[in-house]
C-alpha cells in the first residue's frame, strides 16, 4: 500500500514520504501526518522474533513507501551501528525491582550524544539525503533546528559533514545545561553553525517556524540552490524512528516473560514538546497494547494543565528548571494529536493554532477533552521532587538517573497513587545520561559543594558513585569553542542568511 501524507492544516494535501521529509513543515505551517496508520497487532508474534535494526526496517517500510527496501536497509545499517550505540541493540530495558519487576526504564541514551534524540537523529540524515535524491532537484538542504538542549547536539552530530546539507542550530542562551551548551559550541564540521538566542526555547522555536513560512526567504535560498528542512520533531522523519523503540520495548517485555502478547502496558514519558510521547500514541494507534500514556512535565506544566482541563494556556511564568530540555511552553507536536482527535478537521485545528498564536490560549471543548483524558494522565514534578527522586533511585535501586528521567518516575508514582485501575507493567522513558546534568545530580545526592566548572562536577560525580562518565563527554573539555554568537530572536532570519553566505 502506498503511504501518503497530509497536513494538519490542509487535509486535502497528499504528498510522498520523501517530499515531507525533505520539506519538514507544510507550506501553510501545518505538520505532516500519515493518511492512515498500519495495524501491527496481527504481526506482533513475528515482530517479536526480530532484532532492533530489522524491526526498524519493518516499521519504516510501512511509512516510507517511496523508498526502496535497499534504501531503507542502508539508512538503518548506517545509523544503528554497535560503534555508535555501544552494542548491537541501541536501547536497553532496566528493571526497577523496588518498584516491581515489571516496572522498567527504557534507556534511550546510549548513542553518541548521550540523549534519546540520537535514536532519531542518527538516522534522519540518511532519510533526508535519500529523500533529496528523489525530490531535491540537486538543491542543498539547510537544516534549521531550535533546541532546548539535546536535539541541537544530536542533530549537529548526525548531520556533521553530510554531503548536500548545512545545519544551523539555535538554542536559548541561558536555557540549556553547561554540558549541553559545551556539546554544541564545540561541534566540529564544516557544514555546521550554532547560535544562542536571547530568551527561552519557545523564542527559538517560534523564530525557526517563522523562517520556515517566510516565502521571501525561501525564494532567496532557492535562487542560491538551497531549500529549508528541519531536524526538530516537526519533521516526520524525526518522529517516525521514535515509534520503533516503543514497539521494541513491549516485545522485549514479552520476550522476558513479563507480558503475554496482547496484554497491556503503560508508557511514561518526560516531555516538553510532546514528540516523544506522541510517538508512543502512534504506536498505540498501530495496535501496540498501550493502556495509559503518562505525560510527565516539570514546573512548566502547560501540558499537565491541558490534559486536566482541555485548555492550553501559555500565558504563564516561564521556569528555568533542573530538567531544561522540558522547559517549554509551546508544545508543537500536540497539534498532531489534536488533529487526530478532532476527526482530522483541519479548519478547527487551524483555528486553535491561530488562537494560540494571537492570544496565547485555546480550548478544545468537551469531546476532545474527554478523549485526551481517556488516553493520557498528566502530572508534573518540581525541582525539589526531582532531586528527591534521583536520591531515592540511587539509594533504593542503586540506579543513577538524570533529572528528566526523575521527573517521569515521580509523575508515574503520582499516577500509581491516584489511579483506580489495576496496575500493569510500565515502561518509563529514560531520556538522557545523568552526566549531562552532573551538577543537578550531585546536588540531588547531597554534595555540599558544586563547582562552576561542569567537568569538575563530572569528576566529583564519578568519585561519589563509582560510575564512569561517558568518554564523549569527558573529551569535550579539551575542545575549543567555535560558536559564541548571541542574537535577538528578531535577527534569526538575518543570521541564517549571513551564515549561508547569502547577501542581504
Amino acid at each position: 500500500m502506498q503511504m501518503r501524507y497530509k497536513s494538519t492544516r490542509n487535509s486535502q494535501l497528499r504528498l510522498e514520504a520523501s517530499q515531507v521529509i525533505a520539506q519538514g513543515i507544510s507550506e501553510e505551517g501545518g505538520l505532516f501526518v500519515p493518511e492512515c496508520f498500519p495495524d501491527l497487532s496481527s504481526e506482533l508474534p513475528d515482530l517479536a522474533k526480530l532484532d532492533y535494526p530489522t524491526l526498524a526496517k519493518t516499521v519504516f517500510s510501512k511509512f516510507l513507501t517511496d523508498f526502496t527496501e535497499e534504501e531503507i536497509s542502508t539508512c538503518v545499517d548506517q545509523a544503528y551501528t554497535p560503534e555508535k550505540f555501544g552494542g548491537p541493540c541501541p536501547v536497553k530495558l532496566h528493571a526497577l525491582p523496588r518498584m516491581g519487576e515489571d516496572k522498567c526504564l527504557l534507556e534511550l541514551w546510549h548513542g553518541p550524544t548521550c540523549a534519546f534524540k540520537d535514536m532519531a537523529l542518527q538516522i534522519l540524515p540518511h532519510f533526508l539525503t535519500t529523500a533529496l535524491k528523489k525530490v531535491g532537484r540537486g538543491k542543498e538542504a539547510v537544516i534549521l533546528t531550535a533546541t532546548s538542549g539535546d536535539t541541537g547536539k544530536a542533530a549537529l552530530a548526525g548531520f556533521q559533514d553530510v554531503p548536500g546539507t548545512r545545519i544551523l542550530v539555535f538554542y536559548p542562551r541561558d536555557g540549556v545545561s553547561p554540558m549541553q551548551k559545551r556539546q554544541m559550541v564545540t561541534q566540529e564540521g564544516a557544514n555546521v553553525s550554532v547560535c544562542a538566542i536571547e530568551g527561552n526555547f519557545d523564542d527559538a522555536q517560534s523564530s525557526v517556524k517563522r523562517i520556515f513560512t517566510d516565502s521571501e526567504l525561501k525564494q532567496q535560498l532557492s535562487e542560491h540552490g538551497m531549500l529549508f528542512s528541519s531536524a526538530n520533531s516537526i519533521n516526520w522523519g524525526r518522529l517516525l524512528p521514535q515509534i520503533v523503540y516503543y514497539v521494541y520495548a513491549y516485545l522485549e517485555l514479552v520476550r522476558q516473560g513479563k507480558r503475554v502478547l496482547g496484554e497491556p502496558m503503560d508508557v511514561v514519558v518526560p516531555t516538553g514538546n510532546f514528540g516523544n510521547i506522541l510517538a508512543a500514541y502512534y504506536a498505540r494507534k498501530m495496535g501496540l497494547p498501550i493502556r495509559k500514556l503518562v505525560c510527565a512535565s516539570n514546573a512548566n506544566k502547560v501540558l499537565t494543565d491541558f490534559i486536566r482541563t482541555g485548555t492550553y494556556d501559555r500565558r504563564r511564568e516561564f521556569h528555568a528548571t533542573a530538567s531544561p530540555s522540558m522547559d517549554i511552553l509551546i508544545s508543537s507536536n500536540l497539534e498532531r494529536l489534536l488533529y487526530d482527535l478532532c476527526g482530522e478537521d483541519s479548519e478547527t485545528l487551524a483555528g486553535w493554532m491561530k488562537d494560540l498564536a494571537e492570544t496565547g490560549v485555546y480550548s478544545v471543548g468537551g469531546t476532545v477533552r474527554e478523549k485526551v483524558q481517556g488516553l493520557f494522565y498528566g502530572g508534573f514534578c518540581e525541582d525539589g521532587a526531582t532531586f528527591a527522586t534521583i536520591r531515592q533511585l540511587w539509594e533504593q535501586e542503586g540506579y543513577l538517573c538524570d533529572t528528566h528521567t526523575a521527573v517521569a518516575v515521580d509523575v508515574y508514582r503520582q499516577y500509581l497513587a491516584q489511579s483506580q485501575e489495576k496496575m500493569v507493567p510500565a515502561v518509563i522513558a529514560s531520556t538522557a545520561n545523568p552526566y549531562k546534568f552532573s551538577a543537578s545530580v550531585l546536588r540531588a545526592l547531597g554534595a555540599e559543594q558544586l563547582s562552576s566548572d561542569d567537568f569538575q562536577n563530572l569528576a566529583a560525580l564519578e568519585t561519589l558513585t563509582g560510575i564512569a562518565s561517558p568518554a564523549q563527554l569527558r573529551a569535550l573539555q579539551e575542545k575549543p569553542e567555535r560558536f559564541t554568537q548571541v542574537i535577538s530572536r528578531e535577527n534569526a532570519a538575518a543570521y541564517v542568511l549571513e551564515a549561508l553566505g547569502i547577501p542581504t
